[in-house]
């Protein structure tokens, strides 16, 4: 069969949509709809998006808005790639529905049983979470997205290793609560299972069988797309800024894929007709009803006086659930970086709606959604642009008063505890990873990965961070949450608290003191024997470059330089030992500094 271009193919889906235009004439399904559309992208201030309606197993409509690229005035169209953030999590759950169908997976076992080595924050959960609980958000953690996307690692595994620490905020069933890790965990366990990566899996199971060439899993394969998108946001709200691709391939199993709407009707069409494409089974007619029925509560979403019509919030696996104005619909929406988005069907009507979009954090997904249905459910019109630019505007309104009247608690006049070289080292939380303090002219920097944030003093101990932006400076029109940093026994900065995940208590970051270079030749004139109350103390170099402590009946501790002739003691939160000098320069005593006091020991001649 001669193969279609991307070219012929965008062509051949117009003429889809004029033929259906024509034979539903009269209920003038898509009349003016390119005029609404284009209005929602002008007043969203938006760079571009792209939409697709499926109607049973035909691409009905199918066409792009703005710029893929707004500085070169490239045009989006029907195969424009956009990144599809957490629409992602449909594709990684229907493969465990696959393995489900082949009894290599049960929903209902501990998942330990397929990832033994794994361990939750307790035992109940790590006993009892399955990988239901997984696929529909119940397992009792809160997102703890920080820990992703601002430590990032490339590593999957390492990922992985931070879920012992994360602790709950519910019981196990409790309530539902949004959780990338768990998909990032689906991921895994099929990349277990099959001994490939969760990456060639997605290709061949979904992308290669359902003709979705232009869709790839990495930013890498985006951006070298002849009609990959540029990413955007907004500054004030209304300039278009282009925006950092994140590069999420560690957690790719929740939010990795990029796609278009061409390619991505090619997989709703499955959904929407029993799970085949083409007569060739993608999606088992076994996890399909469980997939797209409810699993978890959200929460009540009682109708509203503004919208009685739109009521119910359940989940599925990898899909919410609501009514619609008298139907039942199945979506997810997706936001990284830069896209927004939106995967959307109503099963009992065989239809289905794509909307991709370049614009971070952005409304026109779901805007265009409902514009949309309301026209191919021929429903009654709603403005559903107007309705979101007044909420808008009532919300910013609210704010601006709300800010008016908060009082601040700053105390004015008071200064940090310690000069601000005392705070700079590494901090580690073992749920989240490390974080730089470093200490630059009159101010502290906070570095994560390629993050940095200034620290603002605050008041006493407290800072508030602010973010680079990509001029490199700091935005300081508005702040998150204040990091505090702690004080131990001895006087010693040890930690630093900061809120990261708004369900919980501050999570405490303990320092590890930042280690100087320090040559053999240095570390040499430390070495020798110290009395303590007439026991002798034991200081020698290691293998050149590493100073270590004896104490009898107990083990060698390793010495890290961090000041001049100080050394903290590694793994020992508190401990720290400084070596005093005669005149000459002569090492003459150690003082062993800790929580519970200073203890002096004189150098044996």
């Amino acid at each position: 069969m001669r193969k279609i271009t991307a070219g012929l193919l965008a062509a051949a889906l117009l003429l889809t949509s004029y033929n259906f235009a024509q034979k539903t004439k009269n209920s003038n399904v898509f009349a003016a709809l390119d005029t609404a559309l284009q209005r929602v992208l002008t007043e969203n201030h938006a760079a571009g998006f792209a939409v697709a309606v499926v109607n049973k197993n035909e691409v009905v409509y199918a066409k792009g808005f703005g710029y893929r690229d707004y500085d070169k005035k490239l045009p989006v169209t029907p195969n424009t790639v956009f990144a599809i953030g957490s629409c992602t999590k449909a594709f990684t759950a229907c493969l465990l529905g696959q393995l489900n169908k082949d009894n290599l997976v049960d929903f209902d076992k501990p998942v330990t049983e397929y990832l033994p080595s794994l361990r939750f924050y307790n035992d109940e959960m790590t006993n009892q979470i399955t990988l239901r609980d997984m696929m529909c958000h119940r397992t009792g953690l809160p997102r703890h997205d920080y820990s992703w996307y601002l430590f990032s690692t490339p590593s999957r595994d390492s990922l992985v290793q931070r879920i012992r620490y994360m602790e709950p905020s519910a019981g196990l069933r409790q309530k539902w609560q949004y959780n990338n890790f768990m998909f990032l965990l689906q991921g895994v366990v099929a990349e277990k299972l099959t001994g490939r990566s969760w990456e060639a899996n997605i290709k061949d199971r979904f992308f290669t069988p359902l003709g979705m060439g232009n869709s790839s899993t990495s930013i890498e394969e985006l951006v070298k797309n002849a009609e990959g998108s540029v990413g955007y946001g907004l500054e004030k709200d209304s300039i278009i800024t282009a925006s950092d691709y994140y590069h999420i391939d560690a957690m790719g199993p929740a939010g990795s894929i990029n796609s278009s709407v061409n390619d991505m009707a090619k997989w709703v069409t499955a959904w929407i007709n029993g799970g085949k494409y083409n007569g060739k089974e993608i999606i088992p007619a076994s996890f399909l009803p469980q997939a797209i029925s409810s699993q978890m509560i959200i929460d009540g979403a009682l109708p509203t006086k503004e919208n009685p019509d739109i009521f119910l919030a359940n989940y599925g696996f990898g899909w919410f659930l609501s009514s619609y104005r008298g139907h039942y619909r199945v979506e997810h929406g997706g936001n990284i970086d830069g896209f927004s988005a939106n995967t959307s069907f109503f099963p009992t009507d065989s239809i289905g709606i794509i909307v991709l979009s370049n614009q971070n954090g952005s409304a026109v997904p779901t805007i265009v959604r409902n514009l949309v249905a309301d026209r191919v459910l021929h429903l009654k019109y709603t403005d559903w642009q107007t309705e979101r630019s007044q909420a808008m505007a009532k919300a910013k309104k609210a704010a601006r008063e709300a800010e008016n009247v908060k009082l601040s608690s700053r105390k004015p006049g008071t200064h940090p505890s310690h000069p601000l070289k005392d705070y700079e080292g590494l901090y580690n939380f073992k749920a989240y990873g490390n974080m730089e303090i470093a200490n630059r002219g009159d101010s502290l920097f906070a570095s994560f990965n390629n993050k940095v944030w200034w620290l603002k003093h605050y008041h006493y101990d407290y800072f508030e961070p602010f973010e680079k932006d990509k001029s490199g400076a700091y935005d300081t029109s508005d702040h998150g949450t204040q990091l505090q940093f702690r004080t131990n026994a001895s006087g010693d900065v040890d930690g630093l608290e900061i809120g990261l995940e708004p369900t919980l208590k501050p999570f405490l970051f303990v320092k590890t003191p930042k280690s100087k270079a320090v040559t053999k030749e240095e570390l040499e004139k430390f070495a020798g024997e110290y009395l303590l109350s007439g026991m002798t103390l034991k200081v020698y170099p290691k293998g050149g470059s590493t100073l270590f402590l004896f104490v009898p009946g107990q083990p060698e501790y390793e010495l890290v330089p961090v000041d001049t002739n100080k050394f903290a003691l590694k793994g020992l939160n508190g401990f720290t030992i400084l070596f005093n000098a005669d005149a000459s320069g002569k090492i003459t005593e150690l003082l062993s500094i800790q929580p519970n006091g200073t203890f002096k020991a004189t150098r044996k001649n």
